[in-house]
């Protein structure tokens, strides 16, 4: 496993974004804590969650609770992996998701994950996505108050503009050490956020990594297949999934890049881990980089 830093600590360079063992189809109990161990005897060191991350109404900490009980179940000293949780938004229960950025909010929610962490404190609290109704300023102060009461340790922000981002980071100081927005072969309309993250020295954690990236022969027999791209072209030099190929390509775009791929099966989560070993050329990563 190669290594990237969050603030002064020292992740994996590949994370765990562990929303899909809590949402819609996730798997069964098993197989969701068997995906959080073979994460860990991979190497993976940061998991991402969320209050938000459940199915039902009544479940609010769903993924929180079970990031925990597959830590606390292990059997091996767990006390490097970075747990990263997010507070701001809901899910009523039909689908949707609701965002809520008062202070009040935001303090009540980050008090309620270290309960269901079962931590001292969250090691990176982020505000999942700006709140419309609610003065970003106000919305970054709540992090601030947090941080001075030392209910989270270091404070991140998720679906910004570099707007968002400037305005936290004066308010924070380095008590802000990461982004988190949607980037993907797919999707990069987060380029400017990147560029600034990396100049500002913040970690820059895409969600939805492996966007635009569909199956290959190389995924198994089973499942459409795809081979259309130069991510499954240069998947097929390394004999390796273009899912692999996606993730070295985000991590060659800048050093402050650590990629959150989503896994419901321990197989899964084992390939994308193997991405962080994967050095792609110079001529292959501007391949990539003009790939849609």
């Amino acid at each position: 496993m190669e290594y990237r830093t969050i603030g002064s600590t020292t992740v994996s360079a590949i994370g765990l974004g562990a929303m899909p063992l809590s949402i819609e189809g996730r798997p069964d109990e098993r197989r969701a804590i068997a995906t959080v161990h073979a994460a860990l005897d991979a190497g993976v060191t940061l998991i991402d969650t969320a209050d938000s991350y459940h199915w039902h109404a009544d479940e609010a900490g769903h993924n929180e609770l079970l990031v925990a009980r597959a830590l606390a179940g292990h059997g091996s000293d767990t006390s490097g992996v970075l747990v990263a949780t997010k507070g701001g938004r809901g899910r009523p229960g039909d689908g949707s998701w609701t965002v809520t950025g008062t202070p009040e909010h935001l303090k009540r929610a980050a008090e309620a994950s270290v309960k269901r962490l079962g931590v001292e404190a969250i090691g990176l609290y982020q505000l999942h996505k700006p709140d419309p109704a609610v003065p970003w300023a106000d919305s970054v102060g709540a992090l601030r108050e947090l941080l001075d009461a030392g209910t989270i340790r270091t404070a991140g922000i998720s679906n910004v503009s570099t707007g968002h981002i400037l305005e936290a980071h004066a308010v924070l100081g380095d008590g802000l050490v990461s982004v988190q927005n949607q980037y993907s072969p797919a999707v990069r309309g987060s380029e400017p956020q990147l560029r600034l993250s990396t100049q500002l020295g913040l970690a820059f954690l895409p969600w939805s990594p492996l966007g635009g990236i569909s199956r290959s022969s190389l995924d198994g027999p089973s499942g459409p297949t795809s081979a259309g791209t130069a991510f499954h072209h240069i998947a097929a030099e390394h004999g390796v999934s273009p899912q692999q190929i996606a993730l070295a390509w985000l991590l060659a775009r800048s050093p402050t890049v650590i990629p959150l791929p989503g896994a419901s099966r321990p197989a899964t989560v084992q390939d994308s881990a193997r991405a962080a070993g994967l050095k792609l050329s110079e001529a292959e990563v501007m391949r990539l980089d003009d790939a849609r």
